[in-house]
This record gives C-alpha cells, structure tokens and sequence, in this order.
C-alpha cells in the first residue's frame, strides 16, 4: 500500500540517510538554487499585462508566507472531462482539482491545495494540464517531524495510484521540483487547445462518444483553412467571447489557427492499408484511406483538427471560433462573412458555439526552471 511504502519517515533506498528535521528547522535541499537552468522560452510579449500584475502581487506574497520546509511540485495531468464539472474546484461537484487534491491527500496525509494553469470547464479533455502543489512530509510515526521532500517519481506514481481507484479518467503524465515562487498559471507563456471535428453522415462510433464533434455534412478543408488566415493575428475578438467572459480586454493575439485532416480514432489499418504496408509501397494520397466496407465494417468518418495558438484566450474563445469555422465548411458562411463577423465586434454575430465535447487542452508552454533533488 501508497500509505505505508511513501508516507512514513522511511527514506528509499536511493535516497541518502539524513537527520530529521523539526518543523522549525529549515532544510537546506528546499532553498532555492542561485543558479538555475532554463529549459523552455524566454519572455513574450502579449496580451499578458493583466496576469503579470497578478503575478507579481502573488510573489511578493508568497515569498513571505512560504513555509521554508514545503517543497513545491509541477505536475502535468492528462484527463478525460466528460465526467468532470470543469477543472476548478466546486463543492457540489466533482472536477479535475477535486480529485486530484484528494488523491494527495491520500498519499501525504494531509491536506493539499492545487492550482491549474488553465481552469478547463465542463466536459473539455486535456492532453497535458499543469498544476502545481506545496507538500510537506510530516512524519506519521512522530507528528510535527519534517522529513526529506519525496522524489518527484514517488509523487507521480502514488497519486496515481489512488487516483485510480476513482474513475480511472485522469493521470499524472509528469512531476518536478520547482522554487516556491513559481506560480504554474501566472508562468504560462502559451497555451495550445486542439479541437475535433468527425464530418460524415453514420453516427459517431460509441469510442468516439463525448470525445469529437459529430458533422453529418462534408467539411470544405480549403474554405476552412482560407477563414483562419482572417482570424490570426492580433485582434479584438468581442464577436468571439461569451458573456460571462471576465477578462479586462477582448484584445487577443492569436499566434495559430489551422485546420488539419487527420486519420480517424480510433485508428485501425483496413486490408488495404495493410497489404500497401507488407509491400512495402509508399506515397498515399491521404491519411483516411478507404478500405474495403464489408459486412459488420464501419465506414470512417473523415476527422479534422482545429489548432489554436495564444499566450491566452477569451472566455469560450476556441469553441466559438470553431463554431464559425465548422459554418464555413459546411458553405453556411463565406470567408468574407467571417471577416464580417469579426468586424462587428459582438457576439450575437458569430455562429452557435461548438460544443465542449471536442476541445483538448494540448499543451501549456512555460519558462520552467530545474531544480536539484537531495
């Protein structure tokens, strides 16, 4: 069991043997380093004035609040969303920071709070969400005894262990040690959500239920890709937030929108397929190729994926973008309406919203210092 093996003062066997610590000590392993290697990025400069004010006042705070004897950790998570109320944390229901902050509080003993970097709403996936956590290893056999910090592997592999024992519809993907004053949402330079659509008159198979937007229609991939030029860049997205967006500006810059075919997932080689792979052929023309549709075989829908780019977004920014794009494929809009569109400057003339069920949270860029782990 997690609770024996990762909770009690016993160190691993790689771990080196130290004194403990009291609780009023501070330990030397969480200072933080004077010199630190920079992984990702340098700064940007976007849209970003307004969470940089925030970072700031949230630094000055946390610097003289920070427990010295707490280890802060960045953790990536992949999840599913349909049965989540949205990541942020709500009383009544369960989210992604819910049933994360439990699972540690079933390793660690104690409670444990989460903070996301981006705070996905209800039924949206993520590929690699970013939160980070302060943990601090009291020993269970002498209450108020702190311990040595565990190694991040420990954490990945226990929380994961109880977090398994709930649904099974989320994983930690990755865990590092990070100074006290890194903030895992105000240290975010960019954000990527991916966004499918499955064009095709069958009904969307039952593995692809709550995980893409189903379009009977045929989907014009030029046309599509035609009206995302005129909505990259820099611009006041009003036409493309909702009502209950809070954020001070609608100025965005949106530093990728395309829209790829790609093959169908579930993804199965047909005979066909198989038999260009044993001969070794190559060239194809395209990543959905028609097999041969015999009895019990399902024909495949045609999938594409809409990817969206920025430092940040407006409240429901990409599924209404994608709202207005999937009308342009279908021939409801012209690409000269999409500009129409952006140029009025509400919502009331963009497109119905695309629903949840085909957003991903793809991948959160950040500066991300390392730290040594003792």
């Amino acid at each position: 069991m997690w609770g024996n093996q990762m909770t009690d003062e016993q160190s691993s066997p790689s771990r080196p043997q130290t004194s403990h610590l009291s609780q009023n000590q501070r330990p030397e392993f969480v200072e933080r380093p004077s010199k630190l290697a920079r992984i990702e990025g340098g700064d940007i400069s976007d849209d970003g004035g307004e969470e940089e004010e925030e970072e700031r006042e949230f630094v000055e705070g946390n610097m003289k609040s920070m427990n010295p004897g707490i280890q802060r950790y960045l953790v990536a998570i992949e999840y599913i969303g349909t049965r989540f109320s949205g990541a942020q944390k709500q009383s009544t229901c369960r989210t992604v920071v819910g049933v994360l902050e439990d699972a540690f509080k079933k390793f660690i003993g104690q409670p444990v709070s989460i903070f996301c970097s981006s705070r996905t709403d209800a039924g949206v996936h993520a590929l690699s969400n970013v939160c980070h956590a302060d943990v601090e290893r009291i020993s269970k056999r002498k209450p108020g005894e702190v311990l040595l910090p565990h190694d991040p592997s420990v954490v990945k592999r226990a929380v994961n262990h109880f977090l398994q024992k709930n649904e099974g519809d989320i994983m930690v993907i990755d865990v590092r040690c990070v100074p006290s004053d890194f903030h895992s949402r105000y240290k975010a330079q960019e954000r990527t959500y991916f966004y499918r659509l499955l064009s095709g008159k069958e009904p969307l198979s039952t593995f692809e239920k709550d995980r893409a937007w189903h379009v009977p229609e045929d989907l014009d991939l030029l046309a599509m890709q035609k009206a995302c030029q005129v909505l990259v860049g820099r611009h006041d997205f009003s036409s493309f937030r909702a009502a209950a967006c809070q954020a001070k500006s609608p100025i965005r810059t949106l530093e990728e929108l395309t829209v790829t075919e790609v093959a169908s997932s579930p993804y199965f080689p047909s005979i066909l397929e198989r038999e260009q792979s044993n001969y070794a052929k190559s060239g194809t023309d395209s990543p959905c190729i028609p097999g041969t549709h015999g009895f019990g075989v399902r024909r495949r829908h045609h999938c594409f994926v809409v990817t969206a780019r920025a430092r940040s977004f407006l409240y429901h920014q990409v599924r209404l973008l994608v709202g207005v794009l999937k009308s342009v494929g279908t021939g409801d809009l012209t690409v000269d309406d999409v500009e129409r569109i952006l140029k009025a400057k509400t919502i009331s003339a963009a497109s119905p919203m695309a629903p949840a069920c085909g957003l991903y949270l793809g991948h959160v860029k950040r500066e991300i210092v390392t730290m040594s782990w003792f």
